[in-house]
């Protein structure tokens, strides 16, 4: 069937609504017209429905809203959720890096690849940035993985030279793979690469040279990599790049400072390096769940409204400790809050959708379920759980998304559609 409709209540926020007043798009009783996966009409049941009279309609009951847009998470790192006991630093010493060197089997990649895109589908989410490990072919397990699922997942191999015993490459062989896994993965289904060196201690400076050179020679990949979570990180950080004006300006040196640059975290910036994003067009993929487990702090939504550089969501799976982008988007309120700002529920969604798309230069295609992007969405419940049911009785859409955000999880996904096929039902 080429051509079907959606019948239910849509919401969505293709712009920011800080910035745009009228962002906000609700339709009570609206209709969703896909044709051959892609979003040909979007509006009232009334307006539409005589023009679409020949087309099958399939009425969904809940709140539908964009695909989740991940901004920021690890795939090798799903094991790895709830693990207990350090910051960023020696979490990576004690937890994570073991857990990263058994990707040297492709067979166990593989497994993990399928387990994590069924997780992101479980919890609404139909595109992300991925990190993946050092292992070239961890990438490749991914994009397969992805592939089977026609999802929209952005990743590439991790650069690390002076990553741990097992887990380092060099400099010349993080330049050859990458351009390697470019050449058999451009273009392919929905998939697009990055540039991924992990962050400034794991990598040498002739491979971040080499990094600010695959990103010049390839204008079209995104840069991926983290940036001033920890102070302890940022402390090291600033005694091997001495002469540096700051964190972010490590980076600019080797040309990784750009449009196409998604740093996550941000959470300890310099209004310098503020500015700097702004004025580049990069941005911060802001993980609020990681940025608490870890202790690291909470994330300036003043400083970045102030200085205007982009920003997304993420749930940084696995210092993150959920899936859900819906409960991610609640954990952002909180962490606005331990700043004295207040995150409109609105707001946390366009975060969540197409901030990150926006983030991820994916916002022509996904985030909005406007006229001509992927028909990619989520079908929210908000009687999930007899809390949410009683919270949410009677409530305006404000309160009842505020609450979805708040109180929701997984349980609180009752579809998942890529390309307006089922990927996903609870049953």
């Amino acid at each position: 069937m080429t051509v079907q409709a959606f019948r239910g209540e849509l919401l969505s926020v293709p712009r920011d609504p800080q910035l745009d007043p009228a962002a906000v798009r609700y339709d009570a009783d609206g209709l969703l017209v896909v044709e051959q996966g892609i979003v040909v009409a979007r509006g009232a049941y009334a307006d539409l429905a005589p023009r679409f009279a020949s087309v099958p309609v399939s009425h969904l009951r809940g709140l539908i809203v964009p695909g989740f847009v991940d901004a920021h998470i690890h795939y090798p790192q799903m094991d790895r959720i709830a693990a207990h006991g350090e910051q960023l630093l020696d979490w990576l010493d004690r937890h994570i890096f073991p857990a990263e060197q058994a990707f040297a089997s492709r067979a166990h990649a593989d497994v993990v690849a399928d387990a994590f895109l069924n997780e992101l589908l479980r919890n609404g989410t139909t595109s992300a940035l991925v990190f993946p490990t050092v292992h070239a072919h961890s990438v490749d397990a991914l994009f397969d993985a992805a592939l089977a699922r026609q999802m929209r997942i952005i990743s590439g191999k991790v650069l690390m030279d002076l990553g741990p015993a097992g887990l380092a490459d060099t400099a010349q062989s993080g330049r050859d793979e990458t351009e390697t896994l470019i050449a058999r993965w451009r273009a392919r289904g929905r998939l697009g690469y990055a540039v991924t060196p992990r962050f400034a201690l794991t990598s040498s400076d002739a491979q971040l040279h080499v990094a600010g050179q695959l990103v010049a020679d390839h204008p079209d990949v995104l840069m991926h990599t983290h940036l001033a979570e920890n102070l302890r990180e940022i402390a090291a950080v600033g005694e091997r790049f001495a002469d540096a004006a700051d964190y972010l300006d490590v980076y600019d040196r080797f040309g990784l400072v750009g449009a196409r640059s998604v740093f996550a975290h941000g959470v300890h910036l310099p209004d310098r390096s503020a500015r700097r994003l702004a004025e580049t067009g990069a941005g911060i993929a802001v993980c609020p769940s990681s940025n608490l487990f870890l202790g690291s702090g909470f994330f300036d939504f003043g400083q970045a409204q102030a200085c205007g550089f982009r920003t997304g969501l993420g749930t940084d799976v696995g210092a993150g400790t959920t899936f859900s982008m819906l409960h991610t988007a609640g954990l952002a309120y909180q962490a606005a809050q331990a700043r004295g700002v207040r995150l409109d529920p609105f707001r946390a969604l366009w975060l969540a959708t197409a901030g990150s798309a926006g983030l991820l230069h994916i916002a022509d295609r996904v985030g909005g379920l406007e006229a001509g992007q992927e028909a990619d969405f989520a079908v929210l419940d908000d009687t999930a759980t007899p809390l949410l049911a009683r919270r949410t009785a009677g409530a305006s859409l404000a309160d009842r998304l505020f609450a979805l955000q708040i109180l929701g999880d997984d349980r609180a996904i009752r579809q998942t559609w890529i390309m307006g096929q089922c990927a996903w039902n609870r049953t």
